[in-house]
């Protein structure tokens, strides 16, 4: 993986999908994977909101698509400034459908690497109700997964992981880098 390292040292690697599809477990192996590394978890800007958060809903509410872009920015200047320091940011969120090439635009670091995980519907409703945490409220799985699949779905690498441990999923996306660069 030498020179794989190489080629991701100073780079960001964004991993999106639906929640429960293995964002953080996939993001954190991968970063664990090479030798200088940082998760960006973008949950975490969402979390630092102590008051008048507005979490997105089916129904389109303008405080909280403002909010969420805002989160969007943060985690991708935070990973820029990662990038910039040497290391490689794998910068882990929900980014769906036409919201990916908005989103790419806002990170300025190159190279950079999208990976989309997609399991099916089934395999995320069952992830989802072994959980303790939801992550759906209003949402159903198979309505987030609706608009996950809209846009530029050519964009980057997607990974069906439905039938793979998480550490088949990070040698994959290892193994495929170059189908990732955006």
């Amino acid at each position: 993986m030498g020179g794989m390292s190489e080629e991701l040292t100073g780079a960001v690697v964004v991993i999106t999908g639906v929640m429960a599809a293995g964002k953080s477990t996939v993001a954190q192996l991968l970063a664990e994977r090479l030798p200088h590394a940082a998760h960006v978890r973008g949950d975490v800007f969402r979390r630092s909101i102590v008051s008048g958060g507005a979490d997105p809903l089916p129904t389109e509410s303008a405080e909280a698509t403002r909010q969420l872009w805002l989160r969007y920015q943060l985690a991708a200047q935070v990973a820029d400034g990662y990038a910039a320091a040497g290391f490689t940011a794998v910068v882990q969120d929900v980014i769906l459908g036409t919201d990916v090439p908005r989103y790419l635009e806002l990170v300025r670091t190159r190279p950079r690497f999208m990976v989309t995980l997609a399991p099916t519907v089934d395999v995320v409703a069952a992830r989802e109700a072994q959980r303790p945490k939801t992550g759906y409220g209003d949402w159903s799985v198979a309505a987030l997964d609706a608009f996950l699949r809209q846009g530029d779905s050519t964009l980057g690498l997607w990974v069906d992981s439905s039938r793979q441990r998480p550490e088949e999923t990070v040698e994959w996306v290892l193994t495929h880098l170059d189908e990732a660069s955006v």
